[in-house]
């Protein structure tokens, strides 16, 4: 597999595209409507600014993302899923569904 391309297995894709635990977690936060820069960077404690670019710039180079620069002053940018993007809410639910259903483990 190059850079260029996507692994063939679906499983496999998801994997590479929503790699990580921030990659969820920031299609999380958009699945609420289009958010800056910083609003996201806020709504996730722990993550890096880097982390977050790289991750949006994946996202967008995938059609999950679209950001929207206005011509303003001081410049703003948002960051919006697209209806491919938005299709992951199905998938956060059901993973949310999943994971409230494993119980915590028995303390010593």
């Amino acid at each position: 597999m190059t850079d260029s391309s996507l692994p063939e297995c679906g499983v496999a894709r998801f994997l590479y595209l929503l790699d990580g635990p921030w990659a969820t977690l920031i299609v999380r936060e958009l699945l609420h409507g289009p958010h800056r820069f910083t609003a996201l960077r806020n709504a996730l404690p722990g993550i890096s600014p880097h982390t977050l670019t790289s991750r949006l710039r994946q996202f967008e180079t995938h059609g999950i993302v679209t950001r929207t620069s206005y011509g303003e002053v001081p410049p703003r940018v948002e960051y919006q899923l697209t209806p491919l993007g938005e299709g992951l809410s199905d998938v956060l639910t059901a993973m949310n569904t999943w994971a409230l259903k494993v119980p915590d483990p028995p303390t010593a």
